[in-house]
């Protein structure tokens, strides 16, 4: 557990490096923005597959024979 910690320590103190205090807020907020746009587009593959949307295969549009 302690090296976790001290990993996790060491990964704050490059970003501090890296960006700066200054910036360290604005990169935050995009990193949690892309973080909540990939779990929207998560729950809604889990929720097309759960509703058996995605259960059906699609078609070719050739032969009218599913692919």
């Amino acid at each position: 557990m302690s090296g976790r910690i001290g990993e996790l320590i060491l990964i704050l103190f490059l970003v501090l490096i890296l960006f700066g205090v200054g910036k360290l807020p604005k990169v935050m907020g995009e990193l949690g923005k892309g973080l909540k746009a990939f779990r929207d587009a998560m729950n809604g593959v889990h929720q097309d597959t759960k509703e058996g949307n995605l259960s059906n295969p699609p078609k070719n549009p050739d032969t009218n024979n599913e692919l």
